[in-house]
């Protein structure tokens, strides 16, 4: 890619973005309703305030999530190939298999998966 593209896609992005906010500005007729302010609009009327503090327990789940569905995308590719790359990528992805293990049974002595 030379630089005329990389300038025609910059230019493209910014025309097709600011496009699409004009045309919903001028042609979306917009309403305001006081229950649209309300957080989540689920139709319950709210009795406390919305800023409310949550259990950590909850990140924590989340980011143990993430860190294993990570290592789903990383391991995919491996095994797609591990015939081709021999015993060596075996040991590779054992080692990389247990120091993640390891870090769940961390997590799971620490109480992170826990709800409380």
């Amino acid at each position: 890619m030379g630089p005329v593209s990389m300038i025609t896609l910059l230019v493209a992005a910014v025309v097709f973005s600011a496009g699409g906010i004009l045309v919903g500005k001028f042609l979306v007729k917009g309403t305001h309703n006081p229950q649209k302010g309300e957080p989540y609009e689920c139709g319950i009327p709210t009795d406390t305030s919305p800023w409310q503090q949550f259990a950590i327990g909850y990140y924590l789940f989340a980011l143990l999530f993430l860190i294993f569905d990570v290592e789903l995308v990383f391991l995919f590719p491996w095994a797609v190939v591990v015939k081709e790359l021999g015993i060596t990528a075996l040991l590779e992805a054992g080692i990389f298999i247990f120091i993640l293990f390891i870090g769940f049974l961390y997590a799971h002595k620490k109480g992170a998966l826990q709800w409380k």
